[in-house]
């Protein structure tokens, strides 16, 4: 016997493959302030039961607020700008990343987005491990002077 379910009757003509258009983001959805999030997939618009996939946009210069998305996994790409992240009980680390870069965010982590250009949009694709909306605001009062992190590749040795 397969775990594969059987075909269902329409042969998955729309139950399969959804293809969304950028133009038709959803905007209710949950915001933090100092960036805009829209929704692409989900539950709702998608039928997706184990992720949630969007947009963000922060302004040239702006900051988000404190949050965390609860159990959830986050995963962002830059696709345009440069993010400065912060994170911890008090925001006490940073790190940035450009185009083309991921920056993963494990459940629970306190942090902020900030855009780190004062001329440019950062827009970034979002992706979560679930498909609600998880987020939850925090009132921290942040450290002054982060101590900038490096990502250290546990798998590969670093280049030179």
């Amino acid at each position: 016997m397969s775990d594969e379910p059987a075909t269902p009757p329409d042969g998955w003509k729309q139950t399969g493959v959804k293809v969304i258009p950028g133009d038709r983001l959803d905007d209710n959805t949950a915001q933090t302030p100092g960036m805009h999030r829209a929704a692409a997939i989900d539950y709702a618009r998608a039928g997706a039961k184990k992720l949630w996939a969007g947009t963000v946009h922060i302004h040239p210069g702006a900051k988000t607020g404190a949050h965390h998305h609860g159990a959830l996994e986050s995963v962002i790409y830059v696709v345009s700008g440069r993010a400065r992240m912060r994170w911890g009980e008090r925001l006490e680390f940073v790190a940035e990343a450009g185009p083309g870069d991921f920056i993963y965010v494990p459940p629970y982590v306190p942090h902020q987005e900030i855009n780190a250009s004062g001329e440019a949009t950062l827009s970034c694709v979002l992706v979560r491990s679930d498909s609600e909306a998880v987020v939850v605001n925090l009132d921290i009062e942040p450290v002054e002077k982060p101590e900038g992190v490096a990502w250290v590749d546990p798998i590969h040795r670093p280049p030179g």
